[in-house]
């Protein structure tokens, strides 16, 4: 792993210097589209963005678990969580990147 971590302000530059949108109207617009995704999973809708992934919410029902240091059995309550599932061509670009690197071969642009 390279230990990058992309943030807000990285995708904001990203697209200032791509897109030609001033530094402000990029911050702001990287926040609109933050905000609409949070607020739709909020409100339980899924989110799919096409040939990146999709964020959903699920319901779980309680159950029985297990203390791993006692394994004295634990009542685990219901709760909502959200999923996150990577579309094929996410994961293809992933397989593809790793075999590249596995092999030393230039990564060719897919842009």
């Amino acid at each position: 792993m390279s230990g990058k971590t992309i943030t807000r302000a990285d995708l904001a530059e990203s697209v200032f210097r791509k897109v030609g949108l001033s530094r402000t109207e990029s911050a702001a617009l990287v926040e609109m589209v933050i905000e609409e995704v949070c607020n739709a999973i909020v409100r339980g809708e899924t989110v799919k963005l096409s040939s990146f992934a999709t964020f959903q919410v699920r319901d779980k029902n309680e159950r029985v678990g297990r203390n791993p240091k006692t394994g004295e059995e634990v009542p685990i309550s219901p709760r909502r969580v959200m999923t996150f599932k990577a579309s094929n061509v996410l994961k293809q670009r992933v397989l593809k990147t790793h075999r590249v690197r596995q092999t030393g071969q230039k990564i060719a642009s897919t842009a």
